[in-house]
C-alpha cells in the first residue's frame, strides 16, 4: 500500500513538474468597459489573484491600495471592497458609479504574495481602464506606480485580431527587453489549449521597453510584465527577491456582424 501511494506521488510530481511554469496573474475586471448613455450607470469591479486560462484561483488578501482616476482625480476606493469569491477562492469587489464622461483607470496593489514554487514574493500592480459616455481623452496617461504598462493602443474599443502595444515602465523608466506574459480569463473554462505550452504566451518588449501582441480571439487578455525589484523581503529570517509585475487587463470584442 506504501509503495502504491509512493509511486503514484512520483507519478503526479513527474507530470507537474515536466509542465510549463504557470503564470500569476493579478486580475482587476469590470462588469463593463465600455459605458454607454443608456448602459448602467454602475460599474462592479471585481480584484482577483489567479492563473485565469486554467481557472486555477489562490487567495488575494485585502489589497494595499486600490484607487481610481478620473477627470485628473483619484480617489481611494479600499472601504469600498467587499469580499467574494473568483475561481473558489478570496477575493474582492466594488461598485463605483460613472458620473461624469471621461477615462477611469481603476487599479491595485496588493499585499506581497509568498510563492514557495518559485522562492520568492510577487508584487502585481494590476489595473484596468473603464471608458464612459463618449470621452475617450488621456486613455495613455500614466499613473505613476512602481512597474506599469502605459498602452501605446487604446485599452479599449479593439476588436479580436487588433494589434496591443504598451510600454512597460519600472520606476517611471522604460524597461528594454523585459519579459511579457499574455494569458486570455477562459471565464467559462470552455476554450483548451493545444499543449501546455500555449496557456500563457512569451514575448519580449524592444530595446524601447515597447511590446505588441495581437489578441486571436474576443475576450479579457492578461498581459504581465515581469521584473525583479531591487529590494528583498524577508521570509522565515531570509531575504528573498521579489517579482515586480505590470498588469493590464484589455478586451477584445468580435467583428460587427455584417448581416
Amino acid at each position: 500500500m506504501k509503495k502504491s501511494i509512493f509511486f503514484a506521488s512520483l507519478i503526479i510530481f513527474s507530470l507537474l513538474a515536466s509542465r510549463p511554469a504557470l503564470a500569476h496573474y493579478g486580475m482587476v475586471i469590470p462588469s463593463d468597459n465600455m459605458v454607454m448613455q443608456n448602459d448602467n450607470r454602475t460599474v462592479n469591479l471585481k480584484l482577483s489573484f489567479s492563473h485565469p486560462f486554467e481557472q486555477i484561483g489562490m487567495t488575494l488578501e485585502k489589497p494595499k491600495v486600490f484607487c481610481v482616476i478620473a477627470n485628473g482625480k483619484k480617489e481611494d476606493m479600499i472601504s469600498a471592497l467587499k469580499k467574494t469569491q473568483v475561481m473558489d477562492h478570496t477575493a474582492w469587489e466594488a461598485d463605483y458609479k460613472l458620473k461624469r464622461p471621461g477615462i477611469y483607470m481603476f487599479y491595485m496593489e496588493p499585499e506581497p504574495y509568498w510563492e514557495p514554487a518559485e522562492d520568492c514574493f510577487i508584487i502585481h500592480y494590476t489595473k484596468t481602464v473603464v471608458t464612459a459616455f463618449g470621452d475617450d481623452e488621456g486613455w495613455d496617461r500614466e499613473i505613476g506606480l512602481e512597474t506599469e504598462i502605459v498602452p501605446l493602443s487604446k485599452p479599449f474599443g479593439l476588436y479580436a485580431g487588433n494589434a496591443f502595444q504598451g510600454i512597460i515602465k519600472v520606476s517611471g523608466k522604460p524597461v528594454p527587453y523585459a519579459q511579457v506574459e499574455v494569458e486570455y480569463y477562459n471565464k467559462d473554462g470552455k476554450s483548451k489549449a493545444p499543449t501546455d505550452y500555449m496557456i500563457t504566451q512569451t514575448l519580449k518588449a524592444d530595446p524601447n521597453g515597447i511590446f505588441t501582441y495581437t489578441a486571436p480571439k474576443a475576450g479579457w487578455w492578461g498581459f504581465a510584465a515581469l521584473n525583479t525589484a531591487d529590494y528583498k523581503i524577508k521570509h522565515e529570517g531570509n531575504n528573498k527577491d521579489v517579482e515586480l509585475g505590470a498588469v493590464i487587463w484589455v478586451k477584445f470584442h468580435d467583428w460587427i456582424n455584417d448581416n
